[in-house]
């Protein structure tokens, strides 16, 4: 549910790209199959990294060309620095509006109401 309403307030600022991102790298990081690794690589870089992304994330020129150079020979790291700067971005500016979002006061309501539920049934 709290992953569910960070996504609709970044959809709500434009910027869902990010959490989508950091969700496909980790995605990626558990990827075994050396063929699977090269095709995700390709559509995380497609969808994320490259120049005219449909999804772009705002990172660094140094990050996006380390990338864009090693693309070719994949490793389940070559997204790490890239996905480090995502994560800082969310936690210093994404995430603390959430936190004073409609949408996280919505899901604190929903969950009270669940733990209160839980504790008396007859409600």
């Amino acid at each position: 549910d709290g992953l569910e309403a960070f996504r609709t307030f970044l959809k709500s600022e434009f910027s869902e790209e990010n959490v989508e991102f950091w969700l496909a790298c980790e995605d990626f990081k558990k990827t075994k199959s050396s063929t699977k690794i090269a095709s995700k690589a390709q559509k995380i870089y497609s969808d994320f990294i490259q120049a005219d992304a449909p999804k772009e994330i705002n990172i660094d020129f140094h990050t996006k060309m380390h990338i864009s150079e090693n693309i070719s020979e994949p490793t389940l790291s070559c997204f790490d620095d890239a996905q480090r700067l995502i994560y800082s971005l969310m936690a210093k500016d994404s995430f603390p509006r959430f936190l004073r979002s409609e949408e996280y006061k919505e899901l604190v309501k929903k969950q009270q109401n669940r733990n209160q539920k839980r504790w008396l049934p007859f409600l």
